[in-house]
């Protein structure tokens, strides 16, 4: 069995499913259009196939055509697939056949290549179903970017969908920049940072801006505040084990003379280890009131945490490196350095179950990936020539995990 070989047979049809929710973005945990182009995909499979309730997950199960030797329990492998796009607006083709997104949301962040290369997967799988000595779990989720999806269908059962809880998890992200084209890359131990959300009113009094002595001006106050943020994260925490504080949002007032009653700001705070996260929880609000209490005006402080670090099995990261290879050549596979500042609900599976969430080089042809627009970028491009490869990866990390030859 060449599994690559089998992948690159349905590269079309990969492309043109991926066409097809690239031109039909949806945001959130409701995405009933990509459900249902989910859902004719996999139509015809020999799959246990549910979807979910309080979204539109779609939850298939394989069940394995062999039992294990020596009378050892199955095992049960889990991949998963985000399915949401972005609320942003989509800048210029994304090559001459893929379509442009007219709705106001755009796959920004190349789940639409997730899901094609998962359904990819599934009909690889089912054609090799006698090799597997287990089943498979193939996790559709919505709700990726910031709607904790992975937490919804956790809650409704997703990693104990074959009837016992899943032995190994594995994710697959491609990436418009940084990776060079068809390098797969990950680290054992933490891979992703932790996110909170931030948001900040300051309130003082109003005024002429002629006078402001006269007034108590929030906006010099929010002013201070973030670059007393910028201040803390250098000067609190250690470089080693490093915190993120950038403000996105910014707003105050409606005329050049005119002090405003009140000021607010809103931004993400990342970290890599509980204890960082921690302490960013205490140490912001802090320095937020004392500078308030500077200016005499009042603040309020909203820290909302968000997703937890994504924490690699070292083991699995170490399997998954040996699958790369096995597939597709030891130059293929990249130790990285260092974690990535982004964040992922994949790290709700990973609290619960060994796995590896691997990064897949899908900068187009043309770009270079140190100056590439990155994910989420309004141009960001990706090469569907990966397709097949991501395909026959999730096949082949559950085909080596129970039993079946890659």
């Amino acid at each position: 069995m060449d599994l690559v070989d089998d992948a690159r047979a349905l590269q079309p049809d990969l492309v043109r499913l991926r066409r097809t929710l690239h031109r039909t973005p949806e945001l959130g945990l409701q995405l009933p259009r990509t459900q249902e182009a989910v859902l004719a995909a996999l139509a015809g499979l020999p799959l246990e196939v549910s979807t979910g309730t309080t979204s539109t997950s779609v939850t298939a199960v394989l069940r394995g055509g062999r039992r294990p030797v020596d009378g050892a329990p199955a095992r049960t492998v889990l991949l998963r697939a985000d399915m949401d796009a972005l609320p942003v607006v989509e800048e210029g083709a994304g090559g001459d056949d893929v379509p442009v997104a007219a709705n106001g949301a755009m796959h920004a962040c190349g789940h639409d290549l997730h899901t094609a290369a998962l359904v990819g997967a599934a009909h690889l799988l089912g054609a090799h179903r006698d090799g597997l000595a287990g089943d498979v779990v193939l996790m559709f989720q919505p709700g990726e970017e910031g709607h904790d999806g992975a937490a919804a269908m956790i809650a409704e059962g997703v990693l104990d969908a074959a009837g016992r809880r899943a032995d190994h998890a594995y994710a697959l992200h491609v990436f418009s920049n940084v990776l060079p084209t068809g390098v797969v890359a990950s680290r054992p131990g933490t891979v992703l940072a932790a996110s909170a959300g931030l948001r900040v009113t300051v309130r003082g009094a109003g005024g002429h801006g002629s006078s402001p002595h006269a007034a108590k001006d929030p906006v010099v106050a929010a002013a201070e505040m973030i670059t007393s943020l910028q201040t803390m994260v250098t000067r609190t925490f250690d470089v080693f084990d490093p915190v993120v504080v950038t403000v996105g949002v910014l707003a105050a007032g409606s005329a050049r003379n005119v002090i405003p009653d009140t000021a607010t700001f809103e931004a993400t705070v990342r970290s890599f280890s509980a204890a960082a996260g921690e302490r960013l929880r205490v140490a912001v609000p802090r320095v937020l009131r004392g500078v308030a209490a500077a200016h005499d005006v009042d603040v309020e402080v909203e820290f909302a945490a968000e997703y937890p670090p994504t924490v690699n099995d070292a083991a699995e990261v170490g399997f998954a490196a040996g699958v790369v290879r096995e597939l597709f050549g030891e130059e293929r596979y990249l130790d990285a350095p260092r974690p990535v500042s982004g964040s992922e609900d994949f790290s709700r599976v990973l609290q619960q179950v060994p796995g590896a969430f691997l990064g897949l080089g899908a900068c187009p042809p043309g770009l270079d990936p140190a100056t590439a627009p990155m994910n989420h970028s309004p141009r960001a491009r990706f090469d569907e020539r990966v397709l097949a490869d991501a395909a026959a990866l999730h096949a082949g990390l559950a085909l080596a995990r129970l039993g079946g030859a890659s």
